[in-house]
């Protein structure tokens, strides 16, 4: 169902991703795991492209994108941000993924006026937790290894700003959590939910990697949380 493979140049650093679905239709982001990439949306991407011209990007360090050897959260959310305004994207739609949910958010917090509607799956809450150092694998990864204890580090200790700052979303957000079977604290998760103005929370009994899971259960519930974004973004072309 992938259109096409394309890459954007944002603050010199290229951007690498995928689209599908008709042009002219409303836009939806997707955004992906640590250690994920855009290829790993093929799953849900074809119930997406009915009705959304769905752009899924891999973020620095990921996929097809440079490799620059800085990462952290807010970068990827000015990447994220210079995507958008390279592409001429007003408003989109966004999913983002654990690693990628985080860039959401912190991209709606920032920038709310460009997203009409935010989904996040199963998200690290930001609240400390205690730490562990990752192993590097003795084989090459096909990300760039950097990445993990930047990430790592800040979901290991988020800025205390995050959290001050969710009442600040009041973009229409859906929350996916991925129930007993993840390693995400399900409470935290919640406790998220509920200091976003307008939030629903939905559980997928999945494990933490739920669009791979439960694509089609994934696909439903988003879609059914999306439509009214989607209507209401025809009606105004």
């Amino acid at each position: 169902m992938t259109e096409r493979h394309e890459v954007v140049v944002s603050g010199g650093l290229r951007l690498a991703y995928q689209v599908s679905g008709p042009a002219g239709a409303p836009a939806l982001l997707l955004l992906h795991a640590l250690g994920e990439e855009a290829s790993g949306w093929e799953g849900v991407v074809p119930a997406f492209a009915r009705d959304w011209r769905v752009h899924a990007l891999d973020l620095r360090g990921h996929g097809c994108s440079d490799q620059p050897g800085e990462y952290s959260f807010e970068l990827m959310r000015e990447d994220v941000l210079g995507f958008l305004d390279e592409l001429g994207l007003d408003r989109v739609d966004l999913v983002g993924h654990s690693m990628g949910g985080v860039v959401a958010y912190l991209l709606a917090q920032e920038h709310g006026e460009r997203i009409r509607r935010l989904v996040l799956e199963d998200v690290p809450p930001p609240f400390p937790r205690e730490p562990s150092t990752p192993t590097k694998p003795e084989e090459p990864t096909v990300f760039d290894w950097a990445v993990v204890p930047a990430i790592r580090g800040q979901v290991d200790s988020p800025d205390s700003g995050w959290l001050t700052r969710m009442p600040e979303i009041t973009v229409p957000t859906l929350v996916v959590a991925g129930g007993s079977g993840s390693h995400v604290p399900q409470d935290r998760i919640a406790e998220l939910a509920w200091r976003l103005p307008d939030c629903r929370i939905v559980t997928l009994e999945a494990g933490h990697m739920v669009h791979n899971t439960m694509p089609e259960e994934f696909a439903e519930v988003v879609l059914e949380f999306l439509r009214p974004a989607v209507g209401a973004a025809t009606a105004g072309r």
